[in-house]
């Protein structure tokens, strides 16, 4: 089993795949976690929503629960859910695992991530496409990444909203010149191959990969492999 790191940091400089499991066809479930496991995938991404936050309802507790018990691939938690932090409990957090929290949805961010990192997970800030990256000020020192939203959260199978590459490279920027380069980014949203490597270009290190890269087709062992070419 491989050992996964606990603190995530931009100072392994590689780029991570965290495939969205609303995406994953569930009936093939154990196959696709053997594949994943294969092929080394660092995280499981699982889109949490709960019809308010965000008009969609998914994933929820239980198949996190699930997800630990079929495979050792630690979680990539996105929550897009009003209060978070009355339900972060319910969720068992496990250290090394990643949490995003929305700037839009908490009204004490930096008490969800408080307990994000108390518990030796990793406390990421989401922010959604329209969100300016001003939310962040205050929170870098707390935070071990930022999420960046690159289609409005809901639905798989959008198109990518252009200015987001843009404000990747502004959030890549602004960790540079205030000295936290090692923080990382994950970046959200029709992460398809060619905008896997622009938002490479970019400054990005998490990719979130959906319909349009990972699960693209049948054969979800050469899209690995295409996006791990793409994004050296």
């Amino acid at each position: 089993m491989p050992q996964y790191r606990k603190r995530i940091t931009k100072a392994m400089n590689k780029a991570l795949l965290s495939p969205s499991m609303m995406c994953a066809d569930l009936v093939r479930l154990e196959n696709i976690l053997a594949q994943f496991e294969k092929e080394g995938v660092e995280y499981l991404h699982v889109d949490i929503m709960d019809g308010e936050f965000v008009p969609n309802i998914t994933l929820g507790v239980d198949f996190c629960r699930l997800l630990r018990r079929l495979t050792f691939i630690p979680l990539d938690i996105h929550l897009m859910i009003v209060n978070p932090e009355s339900k972060l409990k319910w969720f068992d957090i496990r250290p090394g695992e990643l949490v995003s929290v929305h700037c839009e949805s908490a009204a004490d961010i930096r008490g969800c991530i408080s307990y994000v990192r108390g518990i030796g997970a990793n406390a990421i800030a989401a922010v959604n496409p329209d969100t300016p990256l001003s939310v962040l000020d205050g929170l870098y020192d707390y935070i071990d990444g930022v999420l960046i939203m690159s289609v409005n959260p809901g639905f798989a199978g959008q198109r990518i909203i252009p200015n987001s590459f843009d404000k990747v490279r502004d959030l890549r920027t602004r960790f540079e010149k205030y000295g936290i380069a090692d923080k990382i980014i994950e970046v959200d949203g029709n992460i398809s191959f060619e905008n896997a490597a622009k938002m490479r270009d970019a400054g990005a290190d998490i990719f979130v990969g959906g319909t349009s890269s990972v699960f693209c087709g049948d054969c979800i062992a050469d899209n690995i492999a295409r996006l791990r070419k793409i994004l050296k």
